[in-house]
């Protein structure tokens, strides 16, 4: 079994890139997805990041109010490295029960889906690290169009390492700046290869 990650910063085009291959036979596992079922009502994690925060980051039904967290960690550094302390390890737990699941069913190619792959954990965990990527500009504006303010792309943006460091630890780069045409295409090379990596791996 493959077991691959993908990664790239916030509005680089990682999540069209996930879909795509998952319909093209991929066993996705979505970081966002376990971020939210270890935080939900009554989890541990949950308890824990109230404990930290204060039951004001909640929504009235009790659930987390994802938007106003990360608002707030944002905009401080100490907070946001406290809200990772509590929330990765869950993450990490969860993610690799799901990998033994798979290699358990003999799934040929598993996709991690992790966007802070090179900020949280260490990419030579993967067989191979699948890397989207696009112009700054191009992300802000991407940003803009769901709704975000000014201030909170930009600090969403500078919350991440840059994308260039992380090109050369990479084993597949997939840029971004063009149509979605454009992008598909790419990613097909890209499927095209891990399926040749998952073909020759033992």
């Amino acid at each position: 079994m493959l077991n691959a990650a993908l990664t790239g910063n916030v509005a680089a085009g990682k999540s069209t890139v996930a879909d795509w291959f998952s319909q093209w036979g991929a066993t996705l596992i979505d970081s966002d997805m376990l971020v939210r079922e270890v935080q939900r009502p009554g989890s541990p994690t949950l308890e824990s990041i109230i404990s930290r925060f204060g039951r004001g980051i909640l929504n009235s039904d009790g659930s987390l109010n994802r938007s106003s967290l990360r608002s707030r960690v944002l905009s401080n550094a100490d907070e946001l490295a406290s809200l990772n302390a509590i929330v990765h390890p869950a993450v990490a737990r969860l993610r690799a029960a799901q990998i033994d699941e798979a290699h358990a069913r003999g799934d040929q190619i598993v996709v991690n889906d992790i966007p802070l792959l090179f900020e949280v954990l260490d990419p030579k965990e993967f067989d191979a690290v699948v890397l989207v990527e696009a112009p700054v500009s191009t992300r802000k504006k991407r940003l803009l169009e769901r709704g975000l303010t000014e201030d909170e792309a930009r600090r969403l943006i500078e919350s991440q390492s840059p994308s260039q460091p992380k090109r050369a630890r990479s084993r597949i780069v997939i840029s971004n700046g063009g149509s979605l045409s454009d992008l598909e295409m790419r990613a097909m090379e890209a499927w095209s290869e891990l399926c040749e990596l998952a073909d020759s791996s033992p």
